[in-house]
């Protein structure tokens, strides 16, 4: 039985949208309460954040701190502003690791619980809390450890106010053998969180006359960014004896709820690296890499005062390709993005991942389930797209009389996009779309 792809689509999200308007009348039919639901739903997605030396403004780990908060609640979740994760449903490719969103359930289940007057329901009932992390623990520790290694950068004092900053400097990664990359996650250190608008690593390798030449990218930090994994059986390579480039963007005083608007002095980003055995390069596959792609051109940026714009840009190989995650950039005006794939034998377009409500405080590298990456044949073409708005409808823009060019300061616009690629050959890229075609039967028939 042949049923098509669009079918399937069709049918989801035609289920998906009967279960959420059955859950809505069932929440309607009865008293939804905190002690019931809602604490257990904020539990599990809101207070690693909202917590005594959390990120987040305000404390949720109990009725009494929710309850005053409770109408802000609901609207922050039902516009999908909370938790941070700016990222479309219903449009391309849903199954991300490190995925915040709430499900369409537990929307509804707040939403009904702040519409029958934020209830506390049975005294007697504990909510159950979660066990959380250190908030300066790495956010990959539970999956996969400590980390091996951990690159600090030069310490930087950042003042309370003032122009844009960068530092730029090498720091030795101390490996002695070629390694592959699990997982790697920056971090400012503290208050710097705020502060720091990115921080770039390069990886520089030693060369046969005993310099350092430029390798390729060890990883990109952008504000709010969670890390990166890398998938099983491709290795993004760190050869043995480099060095890291820092590149350390710093907006004094800070973006965002909590810019601490204070000096930080000795401040330092940290990149933390959990890597493979030393012979994992021989059993890999294939190799990944992380690349910055232009979005059309650094001049053809310009947003005019009181005004919209979107640039366009193309990517196409010399050979077939997944791609893992996808990392839209900009700064204060940029509110939008998208990934889609054109195929020119076919004419068709594809969209792979739209981001609607983009923020520059929340950068997200948004990492594809393995399973369902998009596999790209010789030729297909990544269509990018992004836009921006630098009106007074914007509440990041301060000045919309003012014109707004390409450039690296805070109060300046970029267009481009992080990609992690994994590069493969004819034999490997049939191999994968030929087990997805078998795994995608199993499933359609209910072997599964």
């Amino acid at each position: 039985m042949n049923i098509p792809k669009s079918c399937l689509g069709l049918a989801a999200v035609i289920v998906m949208g009967l279960q959420s308007q059955a859950l809505a009348q069932t929440n309607a039919d009865h008293t939804v309460t905190y002690n019931g639901e809602v604490g257990q739903i904020l539990n599990e997605n809101c207070v690693i954040c909202h917590r005594e030396d959390g990120i987040g403004p305000m404390q949720l780990t109990n009725y009494d701190q929710v309850r005053p908060w409770a109408p802000l609640i609901q609207l922050k979740v039902a516009d999908r502003t909370m938790p941070p994760y700016a990222y479309d449903h219903g449009i391309g490719i849903q199954d991300l690791e490190g995925d915040w969103r709430l499900e369409q359930g537990d929307i509804d289940t707040i939403v009904a619980w702040v519409n029958q007057g934020s209830p506390q329901g049975d005294p007697d009932v504990v909510v159950k809390m979660p066990i959380l992390p250190d908030p300066n623990d790495w956010n990959f520790t539970g999956e996969f450890g400590a980390p091996d290694k951990i690159v600090e950068s030069l310490p930087i004092d950042i003042p309370a106010d003032g122009n844009d900053l960068w530092s730029k400097h090498f720091v030795d990664l101390g490996l002695n053998a070629d390694r592959c990359i699990k997982a790697v996650q920056v971090k400012p250190r503290g208050d710097a969180q705020a502060v720091v608008h990115h921080a770039n690593a390069d990886v520089y390798a030693p060369t046969e006359e005993g310099e350092f030449a430029t390798y390729g990218q060890l990883t990109e930090y952008a504000m709010g960014k969670w890390g990166e994994i890398v998938p099983d059986g491709v290795c993004r390579t760190i050869p043995a004896g480099s060095r890291v480039r820092w590149s350390i963007h710093m907006f004094p005083g800070g973006l965002g709820a909590n810019a601490p608007g204070t000096m930080i002095k000795d401040n330092i980003v940290e990149v933390a690296l959990w890597l493979h055995p030393e012979d994992y390069e021989e059993q890999a596959q294939y190799k990944q890499d992380l690349k910055q792609y232009q979005i059309g051109t650094e001049d053809g940026l310009l947003i005019p005062a009181n005004g919209y714009a979107m640039v366009e840009g193309f990517q196409s190989f010399d050979h077939p390709v997944r791609i893992d995650s996808f990392q839209p950039h900009g700064h204060l005006r940029m509110n939008a993005a998208s990934l889609e794939v054109f195929y020119p034998e076919t004419g068709r377009t594809e969209a792979i991942s739209q981001v609607s409500k983009w923020s520059a405080t929340w950068h997200h590298s948004h990492i594809y389930n393995p399973d369902v990456a998009p596999l790209l044949p010789t030729g297909a073409v990544l269509v990018l797209k992004q836009w921006y708005d630098n009106t007074s409808a914007n509440p990041n823009v301060t000045d919309p009389d003012q014109f707004v060019v390409w450039g690296s300061r805070t109060a300046d616009e970029m267009n481009h996009a992080w990609i992690a690629v994994t590069h493969l050959d004819v034999a490997g890229f049939d191999r994968l779309t030929e087990e997805r075609k078998e795994k995608e039967l199993r499933s359609v028939v209910g072997v599964d």
